[in-house]
């Protein structure tokens, strides 16, 4: 892969494919570590004719965190921090941002399987046969999951908001 394609590539998608590996429950520096090692993977095998380079890059982010999972599934961190790029940027309105935080929380109380397809169909704006293809599980299991990952975060939601009253 030539360097200018490479780079565009960087620029359009490093900061989703950070965002899905820390979704993932990663801490910030082994998410970056692997959102590096999935750009590397990029350069040394990703042919610029590829038809979809931002799910064959998400699907090689996947399988980085399955492999670091394998080997190390005992040391794998609790997914307790906030996910990047969830929040809007500081200048934004208080309300806005407590809002995104909310949901943010929420987002990381759910089962993974079901947090993955809402980061990847949602944050990373992949179709469902995107994700399909990245986690691969049928196109109707996605459409579940996310309809019950919807379902469950309005009942976290809910929640939350019955305990602040």
């Amino acid at each position: 892969m030539k360097n200018d394609a490479l780079r565009l590539l960087y620029e359009k998608y490093s900061r989703k494919i950070l965002t899905y590996l820390l979704s993932l429950g990663l801490d910030a520096a082994s998410a970056e570590d692997l959102m590096q090692e999935t750009f590397v993977k990029a350069l040394l095998s990703l042919d610029e004719s590829h038809q979809n380079a931002g799910a064959w890059l998400y699907a090689v982010a996947r399988n980085l965190f399955l492999d670091r999972a394998r080997r190390r599934i005992k040391e794998l961190p609790e997914s307790t921090g906030e996910l990047a790029g969830v929040s809007p940027p500081p200048e934004e309105h208080l309300m806005k941002r407590l809002v995104s935080e909310r949901l943010a929380a929420a987002i990381l109380k759910l089962e993974p399987r079901k947090r993955e397809v809402i980061v990847l169909r949602y944050y990373s704006e992949l179709s469902f046969a995107e994700v399909s293809s990245i986690m691969g599980i049928g196109y109707d299991n996605v459409r579940v999951l996310a309809h019950r990952a919807k379902k469950d975060l309005k009942k976290f939601l809910e929640d939350e908001d019955d305990e602040i009253q």
